[in-house]
């Protein structure tokens, strides 16, 4: 059993949080996506560091490594970072009927497999629960859409091109009940 701990992230891990982002698309996608589409992948992926800024961004460590990262948003952006060509809608959401965003979860290649994504999705489920959403949704990489599916996510719709530039890099609009 691994001995994570977690917290949110603060602008001073922004840094170390990029840096984990970039190892994880380079790495964790290549099963998936051609060596052009993950170039691409960057215009619709990254850090928002609105989440951040919100403090429903979660870090997950051990013994001082970041395992990964991820978090929610009462936003109503899917998906996309600070640089990506996707654009952003910081629109705060109703939680009575508007469903939470699952947004910027990253596992560091080193830790997969080891229960970090399931530990940062239930911190963050756990997060919006708390603040009275009913409901998430997020947009799933072809890499992550297993993780989600086995977490109780269910497919909304796929998507050919997450970004409207560059090569296509496709995705799985998904949901699940808070109950």
């Amino acid at each position: 059993m691994r001995d994570f701990s977690y917290r949110t992230a603060t602008e001073a891990d922004i840094p170390a949080i990029a840096d984990l982002m970039e190892r994880a698309i380079l790495s964790l996608q290549t099963a998936f996506l051609e060596p052009d589409a993950i170039a691409a992948s960057r215009l619709s992926m990254g850090l928002d560091t609105q989440l951040i800024a919100d403090r429903t961004y979660f870090l997950v460590e051990e013994a001082g490594a970041l395992a990964g990262c991820g978090g929610w948003s009462f936003r109503a952006t899917l998906y996309g970072g600070d640089t990506s060509a996707v654009a952003r809608d910081v629109r705060t959401l109703d939680p009575a009927k508007d469903p939470a965003r699952i947004r910027a979860m990253y596992t560091n290649p080193d830790f997969i497999r080891s229960g970090v994504g399931r530990l940062v999705l239930a911190l963050c489920e756990d997060a919006a629960r708390a603040a009275g959403f009913r409901r998430a949704e997020l947009m799933a990489t072809l890499a992550g859409e297993p993780l989600y599916r086995a977490c109780g996510y269910t497919e909304i719709e796929r998507v050919a091109r997450m970004a409207p530039a560059g090569p296509p890099v496709p995705g799985v609009r998904m949901g699940k009940a808070l109950g």
